[in-house]
């Protein structure tokens, strides 16, 4: 393809993804399942050329910024509450699936060795994410259902893809079960260590510059930065990229400015929405070449197909056969943790009323565990996993292009190659279309609301006023309060702030040029919104509060520090 070529290609794939994500709300579907569909039926257009892309362009130039982008805006609160439920379902369930397509497909290949079937199985067995969540948002699905979703679709490709070298290396030599499982956990703890450095440094280094165009522009290559080292490594870049990414989300928003933060905000919103819609149309243009490399292979298309569909149905009952035991376990537990809450509340009131222990050294310490405590039980005993909610995580189970860029990268000396890789097309289809297409339909008849607005909006409130009451016991009820010169702010002044508190109209119009009473007013605005950001993050750290309602008071208050930088 010449350069030409590629321009048009490429001008054209971008207006067909803007244009299926604007239209997709109106036909009902998530935006995947319709530049899917799209892309298939532009594979059959007569003279349109075969397309082929190397699948390390998905693995190692699509997948690290995908993650990353995803694992940023990822509460690191609730990622920590639904670990053990992301673990299970994007680790052991991953494991289970590809032990069990591997053994499905080793009695129907007759020449296709065990190690080489679980290869195969690794590549069908992690779902991807995106098509869910994009449904879930727009029909308002519990958050916590969309929490654990997401966490699934950011480890699981590490799980699979770790697994899938594992097998293929299996294939070439003697297996060892604790060789493959020492390899297994070398992988990701050196991933975990890389990605978390990655991370830390990276914001440390963007805070000191604090210019939002050379901070977004060093956020695009950190995914890199976390991937490549760790490939060379021989552990898992992916999950470093997702290391990497939960690090940057959880302290960035301390570190770095609000014009830092919403510049990248943008641009990666930007980023991912052609890089994950763009793989999705290039998932249904490969259709007609992969049809054709079987049919010259001398090998029947329709035999991959059926085993395709045989391949999905067993990958949804172990699916569902799996998620039924995390449903029956949350629910048992949830009268434990009300116990547990209550327990917690009474410890609580009995330490706010020691005055020993208040005066002790690590009390304040001690406390703020006990909040961070109390509200984790209260989250569990609130946001309990019913039937419904099960039922929606076994139904979104749809496989993405991850699944045919890692078929793709099998050797090419692989037995039954290229119809292996057609039937990993027609899982991810199947399983996108059929499973995808009616998760909305699932989603109505079993009547899942989210959080009611009504009650968010008290939330926010009640969170506010908190934030504010701190910033104002912090800065404005302190004897102590100084200029940054020394001296005392006028009287005025501070009354002035505590009756609008969290209100920051424009200062510049109330400030006359000259006058220097009136002049200490955005210096005082600005102690105070330094303290509620305190205020905020102590209510992120106890997690006392759902990590909606902290991002739409974080967007407040950033707001409020924009109109007076502006000023």
């Amino acid at each position: 393809m010449g350069l030409e070529q590629f321009e048009v290609v490429a001008v054209l794939a971008v207006l067909i993804i803007v244009g299926a994500s604007y239209f997709s709300s109106r036909f009902g579907l998530a935006t995947p399942i319709i530049l899917v569909i799209v892309g298939l039926a532009v594979s059959v257009i007569p003279g349109m050329p075969l397309i082929a892309p190397e699948p390390e362009l998905i693995l190692a130039a699509v997948l690290p910024p995908l993650l990353y982008s995803a694992a940023v805006n990822m509460p690191v609160m609730d990622f920590r509450r639904d670990l053990s439920t992301i673990g299970a379902l994007s680790v052991v369930l991953v494991l289970v699936s590809a032990f069990g397509v591997g053994a499905l497909l080793w009695a129907i290949f007759p020449d296709l060795g065990f190690a080489a079937a679980v290869a195969v199985g690794a590549v069908v067995s992690p779902p991807d994410a995106v098509a869910a969540t994009a449904i879930g948002k727009r029909l308002g699905l519990p958050p916590r259902l969309l929490t654990i979703l997401e966490g699934e679709g950011l480890v699981n490709d590490a799980t699979a893809l770790v697994l899938l070298r594992t097998a293929v290396a299996a294939t070439a030599g003697a297996f060892s079960f604790w060789h493959a499982a020492g390899d297994f956990f070398y992988a990701v703890v050196v991933a975990i260590v890389i990605g978390a450095a990655v991370g830390f440094i990276a914001v440390r280094i963007r805070s000191k510059i604090d210019q939002p165009v050379l901070t977004t522009a060093i956020s695009f290559v950190v995914p890199f930065i976390a991937f490549l080292p760790t490939e060379l490594a021989h552990a898992s870049g992916v999950l470093a990229v997702v290391a990497a990414g939960l690090v940057t989300g959880a302290s960035g928003v301390r570190r770095l400015s609000v014009a830092d933060r919403n510049a990248e905000r943008t641009n990666w919103l930007t980023v991912q929405l052609l890089l994950e819609n763009g793989v999705f149309l290039l998932m249904g243009l490969q259709l007609r070449t992969l049809v054709t490399d079987v049919s010259d292979g001398g090998l029947s298309v329709w035999h991959a197909v059926w085993v395709g569909l045989a391949v999905t149905v067993l990958l949804g009952l172990v699916r569902v056969a799996f998620v039924v035991p995390v449903v029956f376990t949350a629910r048992r537990r949830r009268p434990d943790h009300e116990e547990q809450a209550r327990r917690f509340d009474e410890a609580l009131e009995r330490v706010s009323r020691d005055e020993r222990f208040q005066q002790h050294p690590r009390g304040a310490r001690i406390e703020r565990w006990l909040q961070r405590r109390r509200a984790d039980a209260r989250f569990y005993a609130g946001n309990g996993l019913g039937w419904r909610g099960g039922a929606v995580l076994a139904w979104s189970g749809m496989r993405g292009v991850v699944t045919l860029a890692a078929a793709q990268s099998l050797p090419t000396d692989f037995p039954y190659r290229t119809q292996l890789v057609l039937v990993a097309f027609v899982v991810a289809l199947v399983t996108l279309v059929g499973q995808g297409g009616t998760l909305p339909l699932l989603i109505r008849v079993l009547g899942i609301r989210g959080t009611d607005e009504e009650q968010a909006r008290r939330e926010l409130a009640l969170l506010l006023v908190e934030v504010n009451e701190a910033a104002a016991g912090q800065v404005l009820d302190n004897p102590d309060l100084r200029r940054r010169g020394g001296e005392r702010f006028d009287d005025s002044v501070i009354e002035k702030a505590r009756m609008v508190l969290s209100r920051i109209s424009d200062p510049q119009a109330r400030a006359a040029a000259g006058d220097p009473v009136k002049q200490q007013y955005p210096e005082l605005m600005q102690l105070f919104l330094d303290a509620q950001q305190d205020a905020l993050d102590e209510a992120r750290s106890t997690g006392s509060y759902d990590s909606h309602t902290i991002k739409r008071a974080q967007k407040q208050l950033d707001q409020g520090s924009v109109r007076l930088s502006g000023a």
